[in-house]
């Protein structure tokens, strides 16, 4: 289970991800379900709508995107 802290450090992270930075991380992120978004999808739907799928996404497998892990080395 994620904790509080960690929870405030995905929320302020994917505030600032741009589309394409989002939209990989999607891609590449492994979680407990498969995420099966089309490009087209991705490319159009609203970027805070899409932050918040991501957040959603990460809270439901709690688990930590990889990109967190790659910025605090």
């Amino acid at each position: 289970m994620l904790n509080a802290e960690q929870v405030e450090e995905l929320l302020a992270l994917v505030s600032t991800l741009d589309r394409a930075a989002l939209c990989q991380s999607i891609h590449e992120y492994h979680g407990s379900f498969p995420l099966d978004f089309t490009s087209e999808f991705l490319e159009t739907v609203d970027l805070d709508r899409l932050r918040h799928i991501f957040v959603a996404v990460c809270l439901q497998c709690q688990r930590m995107p990889e990109i967190m892990s790659e910025m605090t080395t």
